[in-house]
């Protein structure tokens, strides 16, 4: 997402995989470097934070209850993780990607970055 709530990078990956196996192929697929990168706890790993670090990111990802140091975050920039969900809200408005109608992974990723268009034009 960029700081105004569209879509510029999407990969599509299995409802049994963990979201935060496939950060690193979003991260490498951006433009260019993001200025902060903000998820929710499901992402505070090492590999991630390391990576956004490298990329010269600030780490917006508050601390999971286990990790030792916890880490200082931006709440205002943290506030705008809202502006992911509801973009997923936006895309589900279309009933073809509410519902998955698509029987192949290729055929729903190329609905919804259809729908990610049209939210751009929006």
């Amino acid at each position: 997402m960029d700081a105004l709530g569209n879509a510029v990078q999407l990969h599509l990956s299995g409802g049994e995989a963990a979201d935060c196996t496939h950060f690193a192929h979003v991260l490498q697929a951006l433009p260019e470097a993001p200025g902060a990168v903000v998820a929710d706890k499901a992402y505070d790993t090492n590999a991630i934070v390391e990576a956004v670090a490298a990329r010269g990111a600030t780490v917006v990802i508050p601390a999971t209850e286990n990790r030792k140091q916890e880490r200082e975050i931006d709440n205002n920039l943290y506030e705008d993780r809202n502006k992911v969900e509801r973009f997923f809200r936006r895309i589900k408005e279309y009933r073809a990607v509410a519902t998955r109608y698509d029987k192949t992974a290729g055929s729903f990723l190329a609905t919804v970055s259809l729908v990610a268009i049209l939210d751009w034009m929006r």
